[in-house]
């Protein structure tokens, strides 16, 4: 169960960290509210998942689903560069993540 939370606190990283750039700056009050909302519900989760996993694997899992989602969004939403190279290293990010989850034993 601790992989389900921590894979909804990635996508909750994912929320927040997009949020930031609607919030123009945090100058915007309703996307600034819902960052904030996503970050906290994000941290939570986080939080419950280092519960019953070790904090290093939960919080380099919880990262690598922020940082794949939000480059990979940036790219549909904001029109960031998609170059093979990007695209490779998102995707290194990914099998960092899957063996993570492997090398914990994946329950």
């Amino acid at each position: 169960m601790s992989w389900y939370i921590l894979i909804i606190a990635g996508l909750f990283e994912i929320g927040w960290a997009i949020g930031l750039q609607y919030s123009d700056g945090l100058s915007r009050p309703v996307p600034t509210l819902g960052t904030a909302i996503a970050l906290v519900i994000s941290m939570l989760l986080l939080a419950q998942a280092v519960n019953d996993l070790p904090v290093g694997t939960a919080y380099a899992v919880w990262t690598g689903i922020g940082a794949v989602g939000t480059a990979s969004l940036g790219i549909f939403l904001f029109d960031e560069p998609a170059s093979l190279p990007r695209i490779t290293f998102i995707g290194v990010i990914v099998v960092g993540i899957v063996g993570l989850h492997l090398a914990s034993g994946g329950h």
